[in-house]
């Protein structure tokens, strides 16, 4: 596997102590703020060379087009599907691996407080479905519905990301709960995720292993890494304490997953894509502006993942 941090399209600070901490890959949103249009071969091309110049690979795009229309099967969907088709083909053409996308609308990733006092005073987000509650009822599309259209829409983009030699990688709904304020969600379970690789059994259909959301949905983390194996294309490295209704964010090394055997179990499959530190708190000294996405926890987060991985191999070699 290879250690990645989530980093700006533009260099920032973060750049730096990527390279400082050994890392070689990187994953980004798409690029925003140019003229031109985000998923096209020039802004790609630009953005794929702009993480070379620093001495980093982009792995995976983490980002999407417009997709609340194909989620929810209204008008305009295939259009919207149309410009999925050319992110995968222009990603293809400028090297990108991995696309992680998410099959949420309208409401996306949820929390309600980005403020709780986690290890030592540091911050950490929860979320607490009953508050969640409280908000205003909301349209969406039923559960066959979105499986429905979600086979629709593999059957459109597995074909070209096939051909364009990228992998889909799709992220569970966080928090992992249906319905929230109405409005239904799938990607909730283990069981789901069997289901959406048995949509289209092809390689490129494959899934973002978030181990928090996968912590909360109550699954055994390092056992459904081995399940899934080589149908992991992108994990995210966090833990939660609590369930889909109501859990908080914690540290990598103090929460209820074992760590050192989700590293093992990705390990024992063999699995070589990127893997990121996610959801870090936030440290003395930092603003919390963005919530989970600062620099001190995220350099305590590598090394504790390298930690494990070292931990890992100098056992193997002890057998």
């Amino acid at each position: 596997m290879d250690y990645t941090v989530f980093m700006s399209t533009e260099p920032t600070e973060r750049w730096a102590l990527a390279k400082q901490m050994g890392l070689s890959r990187a994953v980004a949103g798409l690029p925003r703020g140019s003229d031109e249009v985000p998923w096209s071969f020039e802004a790609l091309l630009d953005l794929t060379n702009r993480f070379a110049d620093a001495g980093l690979d982009l792995a995976v795009i983490e980002d999407r087009p417009p997709l609340d229309d194909a989620i929810l099967g209204r008008e305009g969907r295939d259009e919207q599907i149309e410009t999925v088709k050319t992110l995968l083909r222009n990603m293809g053409r400028v090297g990108i691996d991995v696309w992680c996308y998410v099959w949420m609308a309208p409401l996306k990733v949820l929390r309600t407080s980005r403020s709780v006092r986690g290890r030592g005073g540091s911050l950490v987000t929860r979320y607490d479905h009953d508050q969640m509650q409280r908000g205003p009822k909301l349209d969406g599309a039923t559960r066959e519905e979105l499986w429905t259209n979600l086979q629709y829409f593999l059957d459109e983009v597995v074909p070209v990301a096939e051909d364009a030699g990228v992998k889909l990688a799709l992220h569970p709904d966080d928090p992992p709960h249906s319905p929230v304020r109405g409005v239904e969600r799938i990607v909730t379970s283990v069981d789901a995720f069997r289901r959406v690789l048995d949509l289209h059994d092809a390689e490129a259909n494959g899934i973002t292993l978030c181990q928090g959301n996968f912590a909360a949905m109550g699954a055994d983390v390092p056992a459904t890494i081995r399940e899934f194996g080589d149908r992991i294309h992108f994990a995210h490295f966090r833990d939660v304490e609590g369930t889909s209704d109501d859990f908080t964010e914690v540290w990598h090394d103090e929460g209820p997953t074992d760590m050192a055997a989700a590293i093992r179990a990705y390990e024992d499959i063999g699995f070589d894509g990127p893997l990121r530190p996610d959801h870090c708190p936030t440290m003395t000294g930092e603003d919390n502006a963005t919530p989970g996405y600062h620099d001190k926890g995220r350099l305590f987060a590598v090394g504790y993942l390298k930690g494990l991985r070292d931990q890992y191999h100098s056992m193997e070699r002890q057998r």
